[in-house]
């Protein structure tokens, strides 16, 4: 688990193809101590395994479906990412709770500067759309941003140069594609309100949570 506060920047310095998958090295611009195998790292957003590690510089897994959702599947030597190390419980959460499994994959459309703040546009699919609101949370190569507007076919937001100096997201380019994590938790409550359960037996027992329920309540 993650929030999206992004701790430094890293680069890929090299790329293996690993069957459907690929074998990446990262070196990080801050060192990594009490990092060790086994660990979790957030590279531009996706959660990925630590398998080496030496010094500032460590590897990771990249599996086929994360190639498949992500911009690692056209990944180059030299490109820069986000990094972020794992939550610990006794961590401040700033930002929002990021699982570090991408979505999907969105487009910078637009860079605007208003002097205090670069207002960013990207385009992604109403897959993903669905799950953003107005002032709500999304990750976007692992950074905890505010959704300013949304609409199904995009959503917008503002960078301060503190965000810009730190991340990726302060040289992306309009046609440059990011990472994109919608937020987990519209995903689950839409699961409980629309999805059925079953019972000990397997059987289908209706709805687990519905509307007429949330009202009857006093939830809604």
């Amino acid at each position: 688990m993650f929030t999206g506060i992004i701790e430094g920047l890293g680069t890929i310095r090299e790329i293996r193809q690993e069957g459907q998958g690929k074998r990446m090295a990262v070196e990080a611009d801050f060192r990594l101590e009490h990092t060790k195998i086994g660990d979790s790292i957030s590279v531009s957003g996706a959660c990925l395994t630590v398998v080496m590690i030496d010094d500032k510089r460590f590897k990771v897994d990249v599996s086929p479906e994360t190639l498949a959702r992500t911009t690692f599947k056209n990944a180059k030597i030299g490109d820069r990412v986000n990094l972020e190390r794992a939550l610990r419980l006794s961590d401040r959460l700033d930002g929002h709770l990021v699982s570090g499994h991408i979505d999907g994959i969105g487009m910078v459309t637009l860079k605007q500067d208003t002097g205090n703040a670069v207002i960013v546009n990207f385009e992604v699919p109403e897959s993903l759309s669905h799950y953003m609101i107005k002032k709500g949370s999304v990750a976007v190569d692992g950074i905890s941003l505010t959704i300013n507007n949304c609409s199904p076919r995009g959503f917008d937001v503002s960078i301060i140069p503190h965000t810009a100096k730190l991340t990726t997201i302060g040289f992306k380019k309009v046609g440059d594609v990011v990472n994109i994590e919608t937020d987990m938790i519209g995903k689950y409550v839409e699961r409980f309100i629309g999805g059925k359960h079953h019972d000990e037996r397997g059987k289908k027992a209706g709805d687990s949570l519905d509307m007429e329920f949330l009202v009857k309540t006093g939830f809604v």
